[in-house]
């Protein structure tokens, strides 16, 4: 039996999201719900939706719905993840969960006393690419890492983009750079101090920012990200006997992967499959208890952490040493 999904808000990666569930036969997006009644009324219509709902609690009420999909501006993302695990939802809240560490600890344990599946929505990692890269690395394709290089930038041409906005926690190290964070962290443990820069524009958001990261084990980690930056996305390892580099390492639309080493070049082709309907798959078989949760506490933990870090380094200028 396909498990029942409700969505709140209509954001544009919906678009993206339910193209991947759909893909699918363990889920079923059965709601989905606005501030208005008339846009959710309209947005399900359009995306043969069965339920509209003209607001989110109503939504979190519906007992047909038994896992919610979280893709709010970022600065709602944990006040309407522990509202829907109070309302005992299994929840897939949209990256970041959050830039404050306790805000994530506090969600975690939410969920756990209430025997609830949370994950933080990073699509990528589900993807086949990421897993290789992983496996190469483990595997000592490029011997010992010691540098990380990362980088997710774009332009965010209109002024109302909400990205651009402070209020609702927009900037370029929330809506990309903690992609850059995140494959670091996966390939390099835990950040042992970072230090940041930020560029501000927009409604007082960074628009740019680089960051040096020194990980676990000595290995080194630098990224810059952006909303007022050409379109860039890239990830590269770089080890003792040779590198990895990814040209497409978070969307995974033209997933490749080259190794690089002694002085030649070997292209590591890699399965496109939609990560959307892979998180959405795991994420359902989570909730029926038949595979465990990709992404858990610890992960998001650490990623809140680090993300907070960074901003502190950037606003003071100076290197922070996480505990």
């Amino acid at each position: 039996m396909p498990v029942k999904w409700g969505i709140i808000s209509t954001a544009r990666i919906n678009d993206l999201f339910l193209a991947g569930a759909r893909q699918t036969d363990g889920v079923e997006i059965v709601a989905v719900a606005s501030r208005r009644r008339a846009v959710a009324e309209r947005y399900a219509r359009e995306h043969r939706i069965a339920s509209a709902h003209g607001s989110y609690s109503e939504l979190l009420a519906d007992p047909r719905v038994e896992v919610v999909y979280i893709s709010l501006p970022n600065a709602l993302h944990v006040e309407w993840t522990l509202r829907a695990l109070q309302a005992g939802k299994h929840v897939l809240c949209e990256k970041p969960l959050s830039r404050r560490e306790a805000d994530v600890r506090n969600a975690f344990d939410l969920a756990e006393r209430a025997g609830l599946v949370l994950m933080e929505g990073f699509m990528y990692r589900h993807h086949p690419q990421t897993k290789r890269l992983k496996e190469l690395v483990d595997g000592g394709a490029i011997g010992r890492v010691r540098m990380i290089r990362g980088a997710f930038s774009f332009v965010a041409a209109s002024a109302s983009d909400i990205r651009l906005s402070a209020d609702l926690w927009g900037g370029a190290l929330m809506d990309v750079g903690c992609y850059c964070v995140n494959g670091a962290r996966l390939i390099g443990g835990e950040p042992e101090r970072v230090g940041a820069e930020q560029a501000i524009g927009g409604e007082h958001v960074d628009v740019a920012f680089a960051a040096t990261m020194r990980l676990r084990n000595d290995v080194l980690a630098h990224f810059d990200a952006g909303l007022a930056l050409a379109a860039r996305d890239e990830f590269e390892l770089v080890g003792e006997a040779g590198s990895l580099f990814l040209g497409d390492p978070w969307h995974c639309r033209k997933p490749l992967i080259e190794l690089r080493r002694d002085g030649g070049v070997e292209r590591i082709e890699i399965q496109a499959v939609d990560p959307y309907r892979l998180e959405a798959d795991n994420m359902s078989a989570a909730v029926r208890g038949e595979a465990a949760p990709l992404l858990g506490r610890d992960d998001a933990v650490g990623q809140a952490r680090t993300i907070e870090a960074l901003y502190r380094a950037a606003a003071t200028g100076q290197v922070v040493t996480l505990a």
